[in-house]
């Protein structure tokens, strides 16, 4: 934690930055995991890879389990001794089946907490308990040398052949658990799995694999904001090397001397030390807001932290979207994935030119709406939707979704529309532009293309970074304007335009209206697509997407008094 803390000091934003102290504050007190879970963290998605302490919420659930069941198994030793082997099993099948049920009701409370954990922790408890009962493990040869085995292949399934699209944990994943209970019971000596794993190889990456464990996430999470090693595999096996070396070095000089040592009072006063600086430090950090002093210089008016412009776009559809029609208005119900929430922020906040419509947006989280992807939506989110009250009361459904280049994906929104276009008139919209992201320059990762056009055309460096008060889109002229609009225009992706015509043929299969958002975000006569908002005053100037095209608010308002201009709606 210490030696990441300049790391992040130094590639981390604002937002970045606070939610890394958090997640370090949250460690230290051994719950992590309720941080990741409460704050939205959807462990194996994108963003997660760029935390460098999201790995700490299995330490924690860990820890809590230490903590708390010594306390029940001396309670279940006073008064249910008897009992002890029941309440173990009956434990561990509750939390199973809870677990199951989780992965398909609360996928992020299922993955995170120890209510649906501690049935992988269990099976370990039950197997200590037989041992200490019989006072040894299998003694039947057979057994012996074929279950190891099998357990082997069953770890190896799970390597193989688990994806971050299976329920887990659930009934799925109890392979590689009853793959590691099956070695733990039936190692022998004299059996060929046993004899494998207890060569020096394996047995040297088993005593270093708690501190593997720690380091790799956070060196990792670095070398993919700075884009260090992108995919170059001399890089990566640099960084594999430089894991292992740290890995060892701390079994050698921090595990080993420790566990050896007998001084407790010594232990507790470096622990004691290093916690309260890092609790000073990181305190500091949230309280400064992301020690944000150190973009000051980028811009005046701009937001250089995406985060910060992705939650002001959030926020805005979690506060103005009400789940429910109030008006005898047209009734536009929006669905979709983010790209579904761009369009309720930009007709919302033009709603006076909108005056003949309602807007609502199906779902108001992140999680909660209706997604056109490989896996769904599925029959029981259809019929959840199509039994909804917001159903019944509107009168168009407007699809805006980012469909991917896959034919589930297109099937998936075919059949939704089928279901649906008997009953509902239809909009279906194109993908907004897709633009090449995930820029660098210098110290500054994770940049826009609007960011990255600034920072080349006025060379700015280091020293004129941190000392020099040059605030750049003062800087932005009529030029630059053309020349950020010009460079958005030239990088659109290519595939994108491949699953608007597929999309545009779904629309004419049904007989559906089809809407272009080119239509509003460029113009391909004069070969542009707005990066900047050229007009309103105050807001000119501004950015329009904080990604590769999700738009920011000011952005999405920018694109609503456009799509009221040219009437794009095209609704009577």
């Amino acid at each position: 934690m210490m030696i990441s803390l300049p790391f992040a000091w130094i590639y981390l934003l604002p937002s970045s930055f606070i939610d890394f102290s958090k997640s370090i504050l949250y460690s230290l007190g051994f719950s992590s995991n309720f941080y990741f879970h409460y704050s939205g963290q959807i462990y194996g998605a994108e963003s997660g890879l760029l935390k460098p302490f999201l790995h700490t919420w299995s330490l924690s659930v860990e820890e809590q389990y230490y903590i708390i069941f010594p306390i029940v198994l001396l309670v279940i030793f006073k008064y249910f001794r008897k009992y002890i082997i029941h309440i173990l099993i009956f434990g561990f099948f509750i939390s199973l089946g809870l677990a199951d049920w989780g992965s398909r009701n609360h996928l992020s409370f299922n993955f995170y907490m120890l209510p649906t954990r501690v049935w992988e922790l269990l099976a370990g408890s039950i197997l200590a308990y037989f041992e200490i009962n019989n006072g040894h493990r299998s003694k039947n040869k057979t057994l012996n040398l074929i279950l190891p085995m099998i357990g082997l292949l069953l770890i190896g399934h799970s390597i193989l052949f688990f994806n971050d699209k299976m329920f887990h944990p659930s009934f799925y994943t109890l392979s590689p658990i009853i793959g590691v209970c099956l070695i733990i019971w039936f190692s022998d000596k004299n059996e060929l799995i046993t004899k494998i794993l207890s060569t020096k190889l394996f047995v040297g990456v088993g005593l270093i694999s708690y501190s593997l464990y720690l380091w790799h996430y956070p060196i990792f999470a670095f070398n993919r904001l700075i884009s260090f090693s992108d995919n170059n595999i001399i890089k990566e096996t640099l960084l594999a090397i430089i894991i292992l070396v740290i890995s060892v070095l701390s079994y050698l000089y921090i595990e080993v001397p420790y566990r050896k040592k007998n001084d407790f009072k010594k232990l507790i006063f470096n622990l004691s030390i290093m916690s309260f600086f890092l609790m000073i430090m990181n305190l500091s950090v949230i309280f400064s807001k992301g020690l944000d002093y150190r973009f000051e210089n980028i811009y005046f008016k701009n937001v250089y932290d995406r985060e910060i412009l992705r939650e002001k776009s959030w926020f805005f559809v979690e506060k103005y979207n009400e789940q429910r029609f109030n008006s005898d208005k047209l009734k536009i119900l929006i669905v979709g994935d983010s790209h579904s929430k761009d369009l309720f922020n930009a007709f919302v906040q033009n709603n006076h030119k909108f005056k003949k419509y309602e807007f609502v947006r199906y779902g108001n989280g992140k999680e909660d709406a209706l997604k056109f992807g490989a896996s769904g939506p599925n029959q029981s989110q259809i019929y959840k939707f199509t039994s909804s009250k917001l159903f019944y009361d509107s009168d168009y459904i407007l699809i805006s979704d980012n469909i991917c280049p896959q034919n589930d994906c297109f099937k998936n929104l075919n059949f939704f529309i089928k279901k649906i276009k008997d009953e509902k008139k239809i909009l279906l919209t194109s993908l907004s532009p897709i633009f090449k992201d995930n820029y660098s320059y210098k110290r500054f990762t994770k940049a826009t293309l609007f960011d990255y056009i600034l920072l080349n055309t006025n060379k700015i460096g280091y020293l004129e970074t941190f000392f020099k008060k040059k605030y750049l889109d003062l800087s932005i002229d009529k030029n630059i304007s053309s020349l950020i609009n010009k460079t958005y225009f030239a990088n659109r992706e290519e595939w994108y335009f491949e699953v608007n015509k597929q999309l545009k043929k779904i629309a004419n299969e049904n007989n559906i209206s089809f809407l272009n958002k080119e239509d509003f975000q460029c113009e391909n006569k004069e070969k542009k697509c707005y990066g900047i908002i050229t007009s309103g005053g105050e807001r000119s100037g501004l950015k329009v997407y904080y990604d590769y095209g999700h738009y920011t608010l000011e952005g999405a308002r920018f694109f609503g008094k456009i799509i009221s201009d040219i009437n794009w709606l095209k609704i009577n």
